[in-house]
């Protein structure tokens, strides 16, 4: 049975010694003191790994079963549900008007990783609630928000989105659901939604469907796209449920991962829906709940590889296979254990560095969330709708990625289900593909996000790491030759990849979209650089103070060198591949593919 503990001392670092939580000017963040933040954190780690954790091969092997048009989740979910509604975990970081806690969004992210690592879907289901009642209360009336928003945030409601269609994904321009307008100002839904994650279950008493459809005689393609909310459940003018809506499940999704949450095909046949903000304006408001979920996506790359690596690690201690070519080191038994030969630890050190990195990077992108919704900071919002796709892309493909070298270290042990370690990667594979592609990710960083106004977000990134290097270049010249000169030489990648861009992209566009990919790899590259060196910088500072946990925090310093020297390097490799153009990309003739 797979193993999990909630990394709360990591969070708790990065919190305190790395973001200084209590000294932002964001209001909330003065309230987060250590031992608050720890009781939260240690509280939904225990959650996690007593309660969570145990059910997650249950949700793999079990799945959902569709039965009668009702979906029956696997054992054990819905009792488990009621304890997280029960504990007021699914509103921590809503508003207190509609029953939340109206913590910051950095401590929801932070207890939303230990969920999703110990059980990524069951933690969808109230992850999409999430999602969709975030959209209602940035786009929805008064009336909207107090109809559906208390039960939301309790989770006795769930939530989902509804975008994908048969015939496209990507492209929502050809999106054929139909809304036609009616005199009471509803309006009648009609058509097919596919891939609809959390679609229908038996663990809430009703389901907000977020759909997206078309209004007859709108703007064609995507300009003609409107958001409704169409709840399972018509919702009675005293808060009490009605009648049951046009909208039934036509299947349920056989899919490689996350059995356990009921991905459904979703048919709406003359369902009432209420417009959710305004006509033809759907993918502004769908957008709001898309950037939260893609966060949250790259949280679930982070926390399938922490998973995924403390299950490796405890066994690359525990198996004994061949002896240390530098001296025996388990002279009393038959071998040596996995964890003492070089190509083993380079592995783990790999998969340690990113998900410390990854983490830190996540926490990061949260508190400029809450900076940019709770202290209206124009910057810190345009800097991490920036990095939004860098988020999603670069942590779901490495993620995924660093659960396939956690399941090497096993050898034959990983790759059949005694030690269930083929899940971590099944279920962190889909976060490469939902949310918006990764691929689609790195032309929405190169095509769209760089340009945004003016270039002035990327510029400010490139400011911040240059700052920090100018800063912090005379704390050492271990800290300068260890940390600061490898970061400047990424960010320098980083900024002449940036000009062949302005360079060659006007000419042939082909360019920078063939790049494209390599960039945000590269983008992501240099953000954990910087991660690790401001993670550096904290540990160096709680060594000088005579810290009584100096282990920590030299394994920090350690694993923070592990990562500058052997995977920051790697944006020189991008920067190779981007410069090559795209004419060996695009010299192949379709027709001999």
């Amino acid at each position: 049975m797979p193993i999990y503990t909630a990394p709360t001392k990591d969070m708790q670092f990065l919190l305190h010694d790395v973001l200084k939580v209590t000294t932002s000017s964001v209001p909330g963040y003065s309230d987060l003191d250590p031992d608050f933040t720890n009781a939260i954190l240690e509280e939904a780690g225990k959650i996690s790994s007593e309660v969570l954790q145990p059910l997650n091969v249950i949700g793999d092997t079990e799945g959902c079963v569709l039965e009668n048009g009702i979906v029956r989740t696997p054992s054990g979910f819905k009792a488990a549900f009621d304890q997280m509604k029960e504990g007021g975990w699914t509103g921590i970081d809503m508003p207190e008007q509609y029953g939340g806690q109206n913590m910051p969004y950095v401590i929801g992210t932070a207890i939303s990783e230990m969920f999703s690592g110990s059980n990524q879907a069951f933690t969808m289901y109230q992850g999409l609630t999430h999602g969709a009642a975030s959209a209602i209360l940035a786009h929805g009336t008064d009336a909207q928000k107090d109809t559906y928003l208390p039960k939301m945030v309790s989770c006795d409601w769930t939530g989902t989105m509804n975008l994908t269609e048969p015939h496209c994904g990507t492209d929502l321009g050809l999106m054929r659901t139909k809304a036609e307008p009616q005199e009471n100002g509803s309006y009648k839904i009609s058509g097919q939604k596919i891939f609809i994650s959390a679609g229908e279950h038996d663990m809430a008493d009703n389901i907000i469907h977020l759909v997206l459809a078309k209004i007859p005689g709108g703007p064609d393609g995507i300009k003609g796209v409107s958001l409704f909310i169409v709840p399972k459940f018509l919702v009675k003018d005293d808060g009490t449920l009605g009648a049951r809506n046009g909208v039934s499940v036509g299947n349920i999704e056989k899919k490689m991962g996350i059995h356990g949450n009921s991905t459904c095909v979703m048919n709406y046949d003359d369902a009432t829906g209420y417009l959710l903000g305004e006509a033809h304006k759907g993918m502004r408001a769908m957008f709001t709940m898309m950037n939260e979920a893609r966060l949250g996506v790259g949280m679930q790359g982070v926390s399938q590889a922490e998973a995924a690596y403390q299950n490796a690690v405890d066994y690359a201690k525990d198996r004994l296979q061949g002896r240390d070519v530098t001296g025996t080191k388990n002279p009393d038994g038959p071998a040596d254990p996995l964890i003492v030969h070089p190509d083993i630890r380079r592995s783990l050190m790999d998969q340690k560095s990113f998900t410390e990195g990854g983490r830190a990077f996540l926490l990061w992108g949260a508190s400029m969330i809450d900076a940019a919704h709770r202290n209206n900071d124009k910057d810190a919002d345009g800097l991490v709708s920036l990095l939004t796709p860098v988020i999603k892309g670069f942590l779901t493909d490495e993620g995924y990625d660093m659960t396939v070298r956690a399941q090497q270290v096993f050898g034959g042990h990983g790759y059949i289900e005694e030690h269930g370690m083929s899940q971590f990667t099944r279920d962190a594979r889909i976060a490469q593909i939902y949310e918006g592609a990764n691929g689609v990710q790195a032309l929405d960083l190169v095509g769209r996000k760089l340009a945004v106004d003016g270039g002035k977000h990327v510029m400010a990134f490139f400011e911040m790491v240059k700052t920090f290097c100018k800063e912090n270049s005379s704390i050492s010249e271990a800290f300068t030759t260890d940390f600061i000169e490898p970061l400047k030489s990424a960010s320098k990648d980083l900024q002449a990849a940036g000009m062949y861009f302005m360079q060659n992209g006007v000419k042939n566009p082909n360019h920078a979209l063939a790049g494209s990919y390599d960039f945000m790899h590269m983008f992501g590259h240099v953000c954990l650089g910087l991660m690790w060196a401001q993670m550096a910088k904290a540990a160096q500072s709680a060594l000088d103070a005579g810290s009584s946990d100096a282990a920590f925090y030299e394994t920090k310093l350690i694993t923070g060198r592990y990562y500058m020297a052997r995977r920051l390097p790697a944006t020189a490799l991008h920067l190779t591949r981007i410069t090559s153009g795209a004419d060996t990309v695009m010299a192949l003739d379709a027709a001999h593919f």
